[in-house]
């Protein structure tokens, strides 16, 4: 198993050679780490992920979980996702060739707010595809992710009481605590296979002609609400990226609509919170742009 640091490329030289005969390597360079995973990049092309889970087993069956669940969803999804090279389940390592495009969240933020329409309507089409999948034959692939509204609500009242102070400029907190008072939406009537986690840091789009290149990081996919990721582009977007992303859904828009908007507003105090705490500044950026469509200020 790769632990934690950076001195580890000896042994993802030693995993690439096992698993890649002949494949020259150049170079090893550590591309992150999270709490669930160390990843590194081969030749600027190839990402070799270890899981840090400690549990043989579990490790062992994280990975070819997660290898299964992204060749299924290769068979369904419009646009390119990552397709297992090998995988090492007793290391839990999984290795892919890195899909082409620039993470939406690095593209300009005038050059996004100018092409987040077209780019709205094939994400759009994507989410529309996993979410006609039967649940069934993706429940073994992943777990349920149904937490009830009033938790969300709960946990975006506490992120915002950390936070409003330093970073929630004070014309948008009147918004903020107003929705934090009201009662939350409904529960959605059915749950859906998604990505749930589709913010555009996942979304990479080719810079000059903005069209969708691939969907990345498929760790937090579940059967859930479909307006969740909904939600999540609302968020990123805009109003009217979400009206493009829903213009060609099949199913009730506006019951869809009123639960992304939900999602939407916890999301960005997450990812306010997200950007304080790791230095991220595009987080922080991009959710203090959103405020202005999420939480007005008064008279704004």
């Amino acid at each position: 198993m790769v632990t934690q640091g950076s001195g580890r490329a000896a042994e993802v030289r030693d995993v690439v050679a096992a698993q890649m005969p002949g494949y020259d390597i150049h170079s090893v360079v550590l591309l992150g780490e999270g709490e669930d995973n160390i990843a590194f990049q081969v030749n600027d092309e190839l990402i070799v992920r270890f899981s840090k889970e400690p549990d043989p087993a579990s490790r062992a069956a994280v990975v070819r979980d997660e290898a299964r669940l992204l060749a299924a969803v290769a068979d369904v999804s419009p646009v390119p996702v990552p397709e297992p090279s090998f995988t090492v389940a007793e290391q839990g390592c999984l290795a892919y060739f890195k899909l082409p495009g620039l993470p939406l969240i690095d593209a300009d933020p005038a050059r996004r707010s100018g092409h987040g329409g077209s780019v709205a309507v094939a994400l759009g089409e994507f989410l529309g595809a996993l979410h006609a999948v039967p649940v069934a034959e993706m429940a073994g692939l992943v777990e349920t992710d149904d937490a009830p509204m009033a938790v969300w609500a709960e946990e975006s009242a506490q992120i915002y009481a950390s936070i409003s102070q330093v970073v929630v400029p004070p014309a948008h907190r009147p918004a903020v605590e107003a929705f934090l008072g009201a009662p939350p939406p409904a529960a959605p009537r059915e749950l859906v296979f998604s990505h749930n986690d589709l913010g555009i840091e996942h979304v990479l789009v080719d810079p000059d002609a903005w069209t969708v290149t691939g969907v990345i990081d498929w760790s937090d996919a579940a059967i859930t609400d479909p307006a969740r990721d909904f939600g999540l582009l609302y968020r990123d977007l805009g109003p009217e990226a979400l009206d493009r992303a829903l213009s060609g859904y099949r199913a009730d828009v506006e019951d869809i609509t009123a639960r992304a908007g939900f999602y939407a507003r916890c999301g960005v105090l997450e990812d306010m919170a997200y950007g304080l705490q790791t230095g991220h500044r595009e987080y922080l950026d991009k959710s203090l742009a959103a405020l202005e469509w999420l939480f007005p200020a008064e008279g704004g």
